[in-house]
C-alpha cells in the first residue's frame, strides 16, 4: 500500500473510532445506558493502543526532566485560569453557560474523587494527548504541514464532542485543545509537558479545584 494513503487513512480511521466512543459516552441515546467513567476510561485505552499500533515509536517523544514538568504544571495552571476567567464572562454574557457547566460537573456525581484523579491523572489525560496530539497532529502534520494539522486535530477535538449538544464543553474542548495544540506545533519537543499538563489540568478542573 502506498505509504501516503496509510499515513493519511490511520489517522481518519483513529479519528471515527474516537467519534464513536465519544458519541456512546455524551449521546443523550447512548449515555444513560453506560457508566460515564468506565466508558471513558475504556475509550481512552483503546485510543492509546490504536496510538501505540499506528505510530509504535511514540514513547521516544516522551522525555521526563525538571524542565518539563514545570513546564507542563505551569501550563496547567495557565489553563485553569483561562477557564476560571471564560467561566466569569460567560455567566454574564449567556443565561445557559452556567447551567450547562454545571451539567458537565454532573458528569462525576457518586464518583470517588480519589478514583477519579487516579483515572486522570495516570489514564485518561495522558492517552488523549498521546492520541490526540502525539498521532493525530503530528501525522496529520508530517501529511500536509504544521499549521494544517493543528488547526484540523484542534477542530476535530471539540468536535468529537458534539454529541452531548453542550456549548459550553464543545467550547471548552476546543479551547483546551488550540491551547495544547499550539504548544505542540511549535514545541513538540516539550510533549512531555503537554503530556503532564493535560493530566493535571484534568484533576484540577474536575476535583481538585472546581471551577
Amino acid at each position: 500500500m502506498d505509504n501516503g494513503k496509510v499515513s493519511l487513512t490511520l489517522p481518519w480511521l483513529g479519528i471515527g473510532i474516537a467519534t464513536v466512543l465519544w458519541t456512546i459516552m455524551f449521546s443523550p441515546w447512548t449515555a444513560p445506558y453506560v457508566d460515564f467513567w468506565t466508558t471513558m476510561t475504556c475509550s481512552a485505552l483503546i485510543l492509546t493502543l490504536f496510538s501505540c499500533y499506528a505510530r509504535p515509536r511514540w514513547w521516544k517523544d516522551i522525555e521526563l526532566s525538571v524542565s518539563n514538568v514545570m513546564i507542563g504544571v505551569a501550563l496547567a495552571a495557565l489553563l485553569w485560569g483561562v477557564f476560571w476567567l471564560g467561566n466569569m464572562l460567560s455567566s454574564l454574557m449567556f443565561d445557559f453557560a452556567r447551567p450547562q457547566v454545571e451539567m458537565i460537573y454532573g458528569m462525576k456525581d457518586g464518583a470517588d474523587p480519589w478514583v477519579l484523579t487516579l483515572l486522570l491523572l495516570f489514564i485518561i489525560g495522558p492517552a488523549e494527548e498521546i492520541f490526540w496530539r502525539g498521532f493525530i497532529q503530528n501525522r496529520l502534520s508530517a501529511r500536509w504541514n504544521h499549521d494544517i494539522g493543528f488547526v484540523i486535530t484542534t477542530l476535530v477535538y471539540g468536535l468529537v464532542h458534539l454529541s452531548k449538544c453542550n456549548f459550553m464543553l464543545i467550547m471548552a474542548a476546543m479551547v483546551a485543545g488550540f491551547v495544547w495544540g499550539l504548544a505542540y506545533r511549535f514545541f513538540p519537543e516539550r510533549f512531555s509537558a503537554i503530556v503532564i499538563s493535560h493530566a493535571l489540568w484534568d484533576c484540577a478542573v474536575f476535583v481538585w479545584f472546581p471551577i
